[in-house]
C-alpha cells in the first residue's frame, strides 16, 4: 500500500496546527457528522481534540472527524454475549438499551470489555477502545468549532422507567417506607444500593430467594428477587461487590422480610 497519501495528510494536518489547537469554547462531539445525532462529550475550552486520520476521507464538509480516548459505557442485548461472557465480535455497541440510540462503536475482536450492568434483554458493558466523534466548525480550515448551542440537539423522551447510566448515585439506603406493604397498590420502583451478596450456604436451608442486599454494616436489607433480569448466568460478577438495585420494594407473603423485584442491576 502507498504511504505517501497518509504521509502528505499527517502533514497536512500539522500544518493546520489541527492535531494542537486549543477550543475556545464548550464543543459538542456527535455520534455522526449530523447535529441531530446524539452527543457523546462536549469538551471543555482549552481541550486539543485528536483528529481521526482514518476518517478525514469520508468527513463531510463544516465537520472535523475526531478520536476520543474511552473508556465509554454502552449496551449489548444479552444474546450478542458468549458463555464466556465475552461481547461477540461484530456486534453493534449501542449508547442506550435499544436500537433507536445509535450504535457507538462495533466490537471487534480483541477490544477489551466489561459487564457493568443489566437492563432485561440488555447488558450494560465498559468499552476501552476510542472510537470516532464529529466536531461541527465554521471555517474551511476545521479549526474554529461552531457554537455548541447550534449543536447540541434537545434529547428524546424517555421510553424506559429504568435509570440511565450517568445518572447521580441514589443516596445510601435507609430504613423501608411503612407503605411498602403486600396491601399497598401502586409502589412505584426507586433505586436501593449496597452489597450483592448470595444467601446460599453449604448445609443450610436455601433461602427465599438466593441473593440480598446488604448494607454497610453488612446486615441483609432486603432480599433480591431477580426472575426479571434475562441474562441471570451473568449474576455471579457481581457476588460480594457494591451495586445499584432499581425495582419495587414489598414485603415477603409471611410479613417478615423485605423483597426487592429488581428491574435493572448495575456496579455502583
Amino acid at each position: 500500500m502507498n504511504k505517501f497519501p497518509f504521509i502528505a495528510l499527517a502533514l497536512l494536518l500539522s500544518s493546520l496546527g489541527l492535531h494542537s489547537a486549543p477550543l475556545s469554547a464548550p464543543t459538542a462531539v456527535h455520534l455522526k457528522p449530523d447535529a441531530k445525532t446524539p452527543v457523546l462529550v462536549v469538551l471543555s475550552p482549552g481541550a486539543a481534540p485528536e483528529p481521526a486520520t482514518d476518517a478525514i476521507a469520508t468527513t463531510p464538509a463544516g465537520w472535523m472527524a475526531v478520536q476520543l480516548p474511552g473508556p465509554f459505557d454502552g449496551y449489548v442485548l444479552n444474546s450478542d454475549i458468549d458463555k464466556a461472557l465475552n461481547v461477540k465480535p461484530g456486534v453493534g455497541i449501542h449508547l442506550q438499551p435499544g436500537a433507536e440510540p445509535g450504535v457507538l462503536a462495533i466490537m471487534e475482536k480483541g477490544d477489551k470489555t466489561t459487564i457493568t450492568g443489566l437492563h432485561g434483554k440488555w447488558s450494560q458493558i465498559r468499552l476501552e477502545k476510542p472510537v470516532v466523534g464529529y466536531i461541527r466548525v465554521t471555517n474551511s480550515t476545521g479549526t474554529s468549532p461552531a457554537p455548541i448551542a447550534a449543536t447540541v440537539a434537545a434529547p428524546p423522551p424517555a421510553k424506559s422507567t429504568a435509570p440511565a447510566a450517568y445518572q447521580p448515585a441514589p443516596a445510601p439506603l435507609a430504613p423501608a417506607p411503612a407503605y411498602m406493604s403486600d396491601k399497598s397498590a401502586g409502589v412505584l420502583p426507586r433505586l436501593f444500593q449496597g452489597k450483592f451478596v448470595s444467601t446460599r450456604r453449604p448445609f443450610t436451608p436455601r433461602r427465599p430467594h438466593d441473593w440480598q442486599l446488604n448494607d454497610a454494616a453488612g446486615v441483609r436489607y432486603a432480599y433480591l428477587d431477580i426472575s426479571r433480569l434475562m441474562l441471570t448466568d451473568q449474576i455471579e460478577n457481581y457476588a460480594d461487590r457494591e451495586v445499584v438495585v432499581y425495582g419495587t420494594a414489598k414485603t415477603s407473603s409471611d410479613g417478615r422480610n423485605l423483597v426487592i423485584l429488581v428491574e435493572t442491576l448495575r456496579l455502583k
